[in-house]
């Protein structure tokens, strides 16, 4: 999409380009300049950060696929049994 910026008028995002880029009215925005790059990204809170890190690791991506995978294939287990392998595996990480 291209539009021609006149002196005294703010750029304003179109409402298709916010929709793709999963943006929304109330949410905060923060603005950088990369040469001549423009860039717009939704501001995250502390907890949405971690969330994204974690989606980015690839044992995290790996471990929502295989939930997915038992998820689809009808597979399901206790809550007390997920819970346990979970302390389980922390256990041998923190040693």
């Amino acid at each position: 999409m291209t539009v021609t910026l006149k002196p005294k008028t703010e750029i304003t995002v179109p409402k298709s380009i916010r929709r793709q880029a999963g943006i929304k009215p109330g949410d905060r925005v923060e603005f950088s300049v990369t040469g001549s790059v423009i860039n717009i990204r939704p501001k995250l809170s502390p907890d949405e950060v971690q969330d994204e890190r974690e989606i980015r690791d690839p044992k995290v991506r790996a471990a929502i696929q295989a939930s997915h995978a038992e998820f689809v294939a009808g597979k399901s287990r206790r809550a007390t049994e997920f819970f346990a392998s979970r302390a389980a595996r922390a256990k041998k990480r923190n040693g």
